[in-house]
């Protein structure tokens, strides 16, 4: 697919976000692969300190560094950061105080834990800031270093208070280096440039936590991007099988003359009764996702499946595969 064929053209910083749960760690890196697909450089942040980036493509603990983790299809590049606050602090330090030496004092003395403890909203002025700085970073001949930066960000009950510093940075400074860092992080923010995509299961709390979170961002003036639902499962019955199962009107006779075809004949019944209940049971969890997907109602969407292998490296590829074929990449 043509980079004209995707949802973001001119999508520079992509937030991801989602309730616990719901594999938006994984989906964040499966993104990152898909934009950087075809020759890209994409950086891949990590704010919440988990080192889940790491896990996801088996590398060692990420330091406070840029590194290459993976190469994209087509030659692309994906290189991943981890922030460490007390870093990005040193270094916010000396971007607008060079109070670097400072700054490593003050760690030693704990003050920096001080610091963000009775002024928390300054943690996400920080690394909202460090961020942004990723974004418009250019290369000596005026590219941009980074095509794209996906960034695994805070859950979705807090990432409208985390994005939306403005108000945090009113809190804290009205003036000086502090609010025009602020002022500056929220330009990258609010612009057509930055897009939130939300990452949930078609369960009913993670989809419900999706449309709040939708509502608040939209009240922020930050760009609301994609749903995209993950772990989805396949139904494995026909329409009609899936209503006769959830009727509970599925033909054990039936069942039991295949099961006998197949060369199960012994316990045949027993077996035909196991399958009954389990094929009632997919119904009905078909029937409920069937439901939330239809009440999450946002456009662009996009489906990734259920891996029922499990996560790996392979899988990863696979999702973004899958982002990309959907117009996300």
């Amino acid at each position: 697919m043509s980079a004209k064929d995707t949802d973001w053209d001119g999508v520079r910083l992509h937030v991801v976000t989602g309730k616990g749960g719901t594999g938006k760690t994984t989906v964040a890196a499966a993104l990152a692969l898909a934009l950087a697909a075809g020759g890209k450089k994409v950086l891949l942040v990590e704010v919440e300190g988990r080192q889940g980036i790491a896990q996801l493509f088996d590398v060692p603990p990420l330091p406070y560094e840029e590194r290459k983790v993976a190469v994209a299809p087509d030659g692309g590049e994906v290189f991943a950061l981890a922030i460490d606050t007390e870093e990005a602090l040193i270094e916010y330090l000396e971007m607008f105080y060079n109070l670097r030496r400072a700054g490593k004092a003050l760690t030693k003395l704990g003050v920096i834990d001080f610091v963000t403890t009775i002024a928390p909203g300054l943690r996400d002025v920080i690394l909202t800031g460090k961020v942004s700085e990723s974004v418009r970073r250019r290369e000596k001949n005026g590219r941009f270093k980074y095509d794209a930066v996906v960034m695994d960000a805070p859950p979705t009950g807090r990432i409208s208070q985390f994005l939306n510093v403005s108000d945090e940075v009113s809190n804290l400074a009205k003036v000086g280096p502090v609010r025009n860092h602020g002022d500056l992080v929220m330009s990258v923010i609010r612009s057509p440039q930055t897009a939130v995509h939300f990452v949930t299961l078609l369960e009913e709390m993670p989809v419900q936590e999706t449309l709040d979170g939708i509502r608040d961002l939209q009240e922020t003036g930050i760009g609301v991007g994609a749903v995209i639902v993950n772990m989805e499962r396949p139904a494995v019955l026909s329409a009609e099988g899936l209503a006769a199962a959830g009727r509970g009107e599925l033909d054990q006779d039936e069942v039991v003359r295949g099961l006998k075809a197949s060369g199960l004949e012994q316990h045949a019944g027993e077996y035909a009764q196991a399958l009954a209940a389990e094929a009632a049971e997919h119904a009905l969890r078909t029937a409920l996702e069937q439901r939330e997907k239809a009440r999450i109602g946002h456009e662009p969407r996009y489906d990734l499946p259920f891996l029922p292998d499990g996560m790996d490296l392979a899988g990863l590829y696979d999702l973004a595969q899958a982002l990309r074929d959907q117009g996300a990449a």
